[in-house]
């Protein structure tokens, strides 16, 4: 994992935050997230984060669930295992369509679910840092990843300036590992 730096302003507002979010990427600093204790509404778009396309991956899936059920019950009741069922013949498109259906809804919201927490980065045992104890509690908090060019205590100055309560420098790992989390003592030294 590569260390990199990064400055961290917390913000008490979500009004200051949507306008320092404004402020820092009109003025080219590199956002690298934004953590929030509850969804704003039009952030992600001043943040300038393209729409999702888990709705394309969601189509894949349910299409990938449509022509796997479709096909396995038509090679069970034609090829396998053909059965004299009251008369109906081999291939019984109707008798087939809740199965098909069912099979669809469970492959999509499946294929989803795994989709959406691969791309969160989410997962049992897996660890990310923290720039903030408080950051999904009471606090917006605001991290700027530091690149060769940028000077930290400018932005540090520019994160006070656009409202910021407290910033700080933090090196922290990016990407996300296996771990446990009571077995990292940096989270709770920085509570304390």
């Amino acid at each position: 994992m590569t260390i990199k730096k990064f400055v961290v302003g917390c913000f008490t507002d979500e009004a200051v935050l949507f306008d320092a979010v404004k402020k820092v990427r009109k003025a080219g600093y590199k956002l690298h997230d934004v953590y929030t204790p509850f969804p704003i509404h039009g952030l992600d778009k001043v943040m300038g984060l393209r729409d999702t396309s888990i709705h394309t991956a969601g189509f894949i899936y349910a299409a990938f669930g449509t022509t796997t059920a479709l096909s396995f019950m038509s090679w069970v009741f034609t090829k396998d295992w053909p059965l004299n069922i009251g008369g109906k013949p081999h291939f019984a498109l109707p008798a087939f369509i809740p199965v098909i259906f069912e099979f669809t809804v469970l492959c999509a919201c499946v294929g989803m679910v795994l989709t959406f927490c691969y791309i969160c980065q989410m997962a049992p045992g897996v660890k990310k840092h923290h720039f903030h104890a408080r950051a999904t509690d009471d606090l917006f908090v605001m991290a700027i990843e530091c690149t060769p060019k940028t000077n930290e205590n400018e932005v540090s100055g520019f994160l006070n300036n656009a409202g910021a309560k407290e910033v700080n420098v933090q090196n922290a790992e990016v990407g996300w590992w296996l771990g446990r989390y009571d077995k990292d003592k940096k989270l709770f030294e920085e509570k304390n």
